[in-house]
């Protein structure tokens, strides 16, 4: 077999839900050959000019971004890195969806055959790219940057939040997108020690005869244990631990020593990920806070075939949707993490006050 190099290409077929073995263990191996290769943030274009229309950071620092790996084996962690970098000439944007393997993922996830799906994905999506730098230098920061833990939903991954992942970051936060290895996320694996293996890890759905609530309680709670680790991964960097990424040539975590405020730490998440993020803020008490986001890239596709297929998009302005999320998630940080931005100046979405706001919709003011 083959050692954790070099990229591969996509893998045989095998049956929904089963395990499978692969002889590499890159993050961005390149997908199927396309007729296309979109650059910045757009991608091949199918049915209906379909590309991520994703937006470029509102806050003042540029964005660079890097996978990292932790550990050899399932409970080890697996995220991506969003962080203030330094800027750089012809930096390289990473792929929206990193691997073949994920476009399978999302076929199963969705309730379609992976033979038909997955290669259409594959090719109307799998060339999109997202408006960051790959690996880009680390901005130090004297003061620390607040740290946010972000845990994704039900059959998405590391990547599929890289929108509000990226705004976050672009105003002074790193973020570490979890992909969690519950069999809750469309796909994902680890790298064993000994041959250097990808094993992969598919979506489970809840097994028949079994109550979904007892199945979904165990995922959240090894969800959330998780994101307790992400956060003692930080403190052991800060403490000057040696922690490396095992992932080929990956991201050095050392240069985050000294730059990461751990006394402002949040969680964060969508759907079955807002849950995570309330239950960790409750099991590890040294988050200050957690928010409760509810949009994923997804509405930044433009062409209609693949949001038709999947249910992918609204009615709503995506663009606008992300400002009133980011804002707001902003807004409430400042208060429960005392950060000196000023992004009190957004404190109306908390209040319930102005255009954003849905007339005679049911408000709390009392937990904000």
């Amino acid at each position: 077999m083959g050692r954790c190099t070099t990229p591969f290409p996509p893998p045989p077929h095998s049956p929904r839900g089963s395990p499978s073995v692969s002889p590499s263990c890159s993050t961005t191996s390149p997908l199927p050959p396309l007729p296309w290769d979109g650059m910045g943030s757009g991608c091949g274009a199918m049915g209906g000019e379909q590309s991520l229309a994703m937006p470029p950071e509102k806050g003042p620092h540029r964005v660079g971004c890097a996978d990292v790996m932790v550990g050899h084996t399932q409970q080890g962690l697996f995220f991506r890195l969003f962080y203030p970098c330094v800027p750089r000439d012809g930096a390289e944007r990473p792929l929206w969806i990193p691997r073949y393997e994920y476009c399978s993922g999302l076929a199963d996830f969705s309730g379609y055959s992976r033979r038909w799906c997955a290669p259409l994905l594959s090719i109307a999506i799998g060339s999109c790219r997202v408006p960051l730098s790959w690996k880009a230098p680390f901005k130090p920061c004297s003061n620390g940057y607040p740290l946010i833990i972000f845990s994704h939903g039900l059959g998405a991954f590391r990547t599929v939040y890289s929108s509000i992942c990226m705004q976050m970051a672009s105003w002074g936060f790193v973020v570490a997108a979890l992909e969690h290895r519950d069999s809750s996320a469309a796909m994902t694996y680890f790298c064993t020690a000994q041959s250097i293996q990808e094993q992969w890890i598919p979506h489970q759905r809840v097994p028949r005869g079994q109550k979904e609530f007892y199945y979904r309680n165990n995922q959240v709670h090894h969800r959330a244990k998780e994101c307790a680790r992400a956060l003692q991964l930080f403190r052991d960097i800060s403490s000057g631990k040696s922690i490396p990424n095992v992932l080929p040539q990956g991201f050095n975590l050392s240069v985050l020593k000294d730059s990461i405020d751990l006394a402002k730490a949040a969680v964060m998440g969508h759907s079955f990920g807002g849950v995570t993020a309330v239950l960790a803020l409750v099991k590890e008490p040294r988050f200050r806070g957690s928010v409760h986001q509810s949009q994923t890239d997804f509405a930044f596709l433009t062409g209609k075939l693949i949001s038709r297929v999947f249910n992918a998009r609204g009615t709503l302005d995506p663009y606008k949707c992300l400002d009133i999320t980011s804002q707001a998630a902003l807004a409430f940080l400042q208060r429960h993490l005392d950060v000196r931005e000023e992004f009190a100046r957004w404190d109306r979405l908390l209040e319930g006050i102005g255009d954003s706001i849905i007339p005679e919709a049911p408000f709390c003011h009392s937990n904000l």
